[in-house]
């Protein structure tokens, strides 16, 4: 039986900090994984039954559906609104970048060529004169992490924070989208990053409680390769987990953060992710966990 709204509101002015922390983020957990499936199953059934711009044909030459982004994007968003113990400026932040990058990734998704890829490509493009759906997405998500980053930071270490919180966030969203190749593995990437920090305090675990929820509850489609998370889902749960970072770290730590966020992008104009992960056991056996044989 559903608790009522008053009863959760005593059960939480109640319980002790930390159980209050851990209910309030599995119930962020809970609302994303639930909106998640729910906008999922209902995407799917539209696109299968009308053919929509949301269907892809993968390296199988099966049907796979764009849905799980879109359904993770509105999973995370409801998670961030609905997680009680989540500071106000966390909270907004989260909830506009979410939708930011969410909308952003879903036009890149639908109106992308794929021409030109990575940022060198979509730089290359524009020398040329030709402004890519992938370059306005990039412009788009340093725009919104320019508000966003300031607001998780909630003020804190004036400008050189609120900068450094803006470039982890984009930085993020650009470096997760990279490990989307294969099924699964940019939502394993993200729940290995988001993992410590479910078991501390403060605003990163309650505020990436809901995106997780959502990325897991759609991963077994994922795996499956029914679905495909696309630029929508893989900006959206990159620039969340950065929102997380801006809200949380210190200033060394923004920093740190945006070197590895920046590093990556680099690596990955230079070597194949995928090779470097076929050649290491260990990476290969966890990449390859629940997927289909090939």
């Amino acid at each position: 039986m559903a608790l009522e709204p008053m009863l959760l509101v005593r059960l939480l002015i109640r319980s002790r900090p930390t159980d209050v922390g851990v209910f309030s983020k599995a119930l962020g957990a809970s609302v994303g994984a639930g909106v998640a499936r729910a906008t999922y199953r209902l995407l799917d059934q539209q696109d299968r039954a009308s053919s929509s711009q949301l269907l892809r044909t993968n390296h199988r030459g099966e049907s796979v559906t764009l849905a799980q982004g879109p359904a993770t994007v509105l999973g995370a968003t409801a998670g961030v609104a609905l997680t009680p113990s989540l500071s106000r400026a966390a909270r907004a932040a989260g909830v506009i970048t979410a939708l930011a990058c969410g909308g952003l990734g879903l036009y890149d998704d639908l109106t992308g060529t794929g021409s030109s890829k990575g940022l060198r490509g979509h730089f290359a493009a524009l020398r040329e004169g030709e402004v890519t759906s992938g370059a306005i997405k990039v412009a788009g998500i340093g725009g919104t992490a320019l508000v966003t980053g300031p607001l998780a930071r909630g003020g804190r270490g004036g400008i050189v924070d609120g900068v450094l919180s803006a470039l982890l966030i984009a930085a993020s969203a650009n470096a997760l989208n990279l490990f989307d190749l294969r099924p699964g593995r940019a939502v394993k990437v993200f729940a290995g990053a988001v993992a410590p920090t479910m078991l501390g305090g403060g605003d990163a675990g309650q505020l990436l409680a809901g995106p997780l929820g959502a990325a897991v509850g759609l991963l077994p489609d994922d795996l499956g390769e029914q679905s495909m998370l696309g630029d929508t889902g893989a900006n959206t749960l990159g620039a969340l987990l950065g929102t997380a970072g801006a809200a949380t770290l210190s200033r060394r730590g923004l920093v740190t953060a945006v070197i590895a966020a920046t590093a990556v992008t680099v690596l990955s104009e230079r070597v194949s992710f995928s090779s470097v992960i076929d050649a290491n056991s260990l990476l290969r056996r966890v990449d390859q966990w629940g997927r289909r044989s090939e």
